[in-house]
């Protein structure tokens, strides 16, 4: 007997690291190992979800998923990927907001048209106008008024098989559709011959067009056309649907794009093997880092030592700038993700050494700057730091490669509610306030915080063409109706509650 548990992280208090909430994967590939490419594609994305992911692959005549709880390693094997056959394939990796972590939330989403058209749909984001569709859903009769853990992916997947017909097909419906999608999102979907991409028209996850030698992938970043030997041609455009087949690619657009991609893909989201509207994510962080060199120095610190793996490129630019010796003072455990044993106390108390430990031969006596990626709650950086003085570290000074996070997120990172965040521990606006009580609540010596505008100019991208919300409080995608943190925010902000 297999009795499920419901995974947690194994760390300090709770403390989560800011998530991403999936990836998505297509590939149209006649006469390719279409489960197994798509299998290498979610590999490259697993960053972007380790809760659970699936695979969906068509041959014309039906549409065969297979998806569960999990790593993509523990989920599919050589015996899973040979009985997918097919020439179109959908992945994807998850993290669950809406709807939850049951098995039945799990992408890619199956639906079946009133005509018997079979769609596998995967979602990248979040929808802010989730309860209007699910309204909707439920006025089509697709789903009980009172049926739980219907996520937006689900609805996104119902809609769209509900108005293919006769004289519809999956284009057209999803011509439909997607304008009245609110939010954001990146979707690959199939009908079992074509494949389907779009992008939602404020480009605020990426999504990538690559050529194979036989056929063209779709993905959320371009390490994923890498590792399946995927030229990369261009970016999804924001507002733009694609549909793939032997006819060639077929793109219309559905929405005026209004740009407004995450800042926070290239502090922390992506792989750093990735570019984004042509930036490499590792050059943008090493650059942060640089500026955070200039902004924030450390003249007496003898080391720079970044906390793995997400600290690594900001560590360097601080290190090249400032001139201080970089040097690995943390081993990172490569092997502890998502856990599914229930935490004692003690196991919490333990948490943090279980992904990294110190290096005492490297750091015993030394004035160490510890550049990370970004603070949350700070339980985490509290711990860390703990751990590193009684290691012997003479002195720890955080540096952050990114703004205090002071607003949740709604368009696809899972971040904590408005009074769990650190950086709302202070009353004061004040940059240089918020983050000494910062400082005094994580122990360290000193404290430092990358500026928005430096991190904006860090991306090379226009600061109208980013969402920076998280750090900002402006959200230019709206607030999403019905969510207790979005009325949490409009109370802050002095807007009355949905």
């Amino acid at each position: 007997m297999t009795v499920a548990t419901q995974p947690v992280d194994l760390d300090t208090h709770g403390e989560t690291e800011p998530r991403e909430e999936c990836g998505v994967f297509g590939v149209w590939a006649p006469g390719e190992e279409v489960s197994k490419l798509t299998y290498f594609g979610l590999f490259a994305l697993q960053h972007r979800g380790q809760e659970a992911a699936g695979i969906a692959v068509g041959d014309g005549e039906r549409i065969v998923v297979f998806k569960d709880m999990g790593l993509v390693a523990n989920i599919f094997d050589e015996s899973i990927l040979s009985s997918l056959h097919g020439n179109v394939g959908v992945g994807h990796t998850r993290y669950s907001t809406a709807g939850g972590k049951e098995w039945a939330n799990v992408q890619p989403m199956f639906s079946t048209a009133a005509n018997g058209v079979d769609i596998a749909l995967g979602h990248n984001g979040n929808l802010v106008n989730y309860l209007e569709l699910r309204e909707e859903v439920v006025a089509k009769g697709l789903i009980k008024p009172n049926q739980e853990s219907v996520s937006d992916s689900m609805c996104l997947s119902m809609l769209l098989a509900d108005g293919v017909d006769s004289n519809t097909d999956v284009f057209a419906s999803a011509q439909a559709l997607l304008p009245r999608v609110k939010g954001a999102f990146c979707l690959t979907f199939t009908d079992g011959h074509t494949l389907y991409a779009a992008r939602d028209p404020h480009g605020v996850r990426p999504l990538v067009l690559g050529r194979l030698a036989k056929g063209w992938v779709v993905a959320s970043e371009t390490c994923a056309l890498d590792i399946v030997g995927a030229q990369f041609i261009r970016e999804i455009e924001p507002g733009e649907l694609v549909a793939i087949d032997e006819a060639g690619i077929r793109s219309e657009t559905f929405a005026q794009p209004t740009r407004h991609g995450c800042v926070f893909e290239y502090v922390y989201l992506a792989r750093p093997d990735t570019d984004i509207k042509g930036r490499s994510v590792n050059a943008a962080r090493v650059d942060i880092g640089r500026r955070l060199a200039r902004s924030c120095p450390a003249e007496d610190a003898d080391m720079v030592i970044p906390v793995p793996e997400s600290g690594n490129p900001a560590a360097v630019g601080y290190a090249r700038e400032s001139g201080i010796t970089f040097a690995h003072g943390l081993v990172k455990n490569a092997y502890v993700g998502r856990t599914f044993i229930q935490p004692t106390q003690t196991l919490r108390q333990l948490g943090i050494r279980l992904k990294l430990n110190p290096l005492r031969e490297v750091i015993a006596g030394k004035k160490l700057v510890v550049v990370d990626d970004s603070i949350v709650r700070g339980n985490t950086q509290r711990a860390l730091i703990r751990m590193l003085r009684e290691a012997g570290a003479a002195e720890v000074h955080v540096r952050i490669a990114s703004p205090p996070v002071k607003w949740p997120c709604f368009y696809g990172i899972d971040f904590a509610s408005p009074a769990e965040l650190i950086a709302n521990a202070s009353p004061s606006e004040d940059p240089e306030v918020v983050a000494e009580v910062i400082r005094d609540a994580i122990g360290a010596d000193s404290l430092g915080f990358v500026s928005v505008e430096e991190m904006v100019a860090a991306t090379e991208q226009p600061p109208h063409e980013l969402c920076t919300a998280c750090f900002t409080g402006s959200y230019p995608l709206g607030l999403p109706a019905g969510n207790a943190n979005a009325d949490a925010v409009r109370t802050l902000q002095g807007q009355p509650a949905s």
